[in-house]
């Protein structure tokens, strides 16, 4: 159960190197990108189309700076990444100060991108593969039925002769129960097991 979804990519950058640069690393990890050289039609083209991820130049003179602080008028939660080719620790600053996820440095090191990316998109919620958001519903569920009972982690452990451990990272979303585990929680908090999965 490992397929995932593939994220829409805006890239918005003048720089033709470092657009091939970004679009050959998203397209190989399964993601649609579109790319931009001009900033001032980023707002627009966010506008138009749905995107999970901006990475955005914000050099000095590029136009990019401008951008995101209308990007952030019109959506405050949209995911940017900033690049540059000059880094500036007020240019971080400001640039962190609209509420860009993250401030990368050009030339794009491949590694770092891709360990940023991920991050975003775990932070974010953007998407997830098909397993790890199964995990992730099952387990806030299994939390929100404990709650409400209410049980303390030891109580349920005690009733289901599982390990407070375990428990603990099936809610976290971190472990995949098994169907007897689920059966014995769905047991312990009086539910069917079907309830773990309804609507995911």
């Amino acid at each position: 159960m490992s397929s995932s979804q593939s994220l829409n990519v805006l890239v918005v950058d003048q720089d033709e190197e470092t657009t091939l640069t970004l679009k050959d690393l998203l397209t190989r990890g399964g993601h649609r990108v579109a790319t931009l050289g001009d900033p001032g039609r980023a707002c627009e083209e966010i506008r138009e189309n749905r995107y999970q991820i901006v990475i955005l130049d914000v050099s000095p003179g590029s136009g990019g700076a401008e951008a995101l602080q209308r990007i952030r008028t019109q959506d405050s939660d949209l995911c940017v990444i900033a690049t540059t080719a000059l880094a500036s620790v007020e240019m971080a600053v400001e640039t962190m100060k609209k509420s860009a996820f993250h401030y990368l440095q050009k030339p794009i090191d491949e590694e770092e991108f891709a360990a940023i990316l991920k991050e975003a998109i775990r932070e974010k919620g953007l998407l997830v593969d098909l397993e790890t958001r199964l995990n992730s519903v099952v387990g806030a569920r299994i939390r929100e039925l404990r709650h409400s009972r209410p049980l303390t982690l030891k109580q349920l452990a005690n009733r289901t002769g599982l390990s407070v451990s375990l428990i603990s990272q099936i809610e976290l979303g971190k472990s995949a129960a098994s169907m007897s585990t689920l059966h014995k929680l769905a047991t312990a908090l009086q539910t069917r097991m079907t309830y773990f999965f309804e609507a995911v």
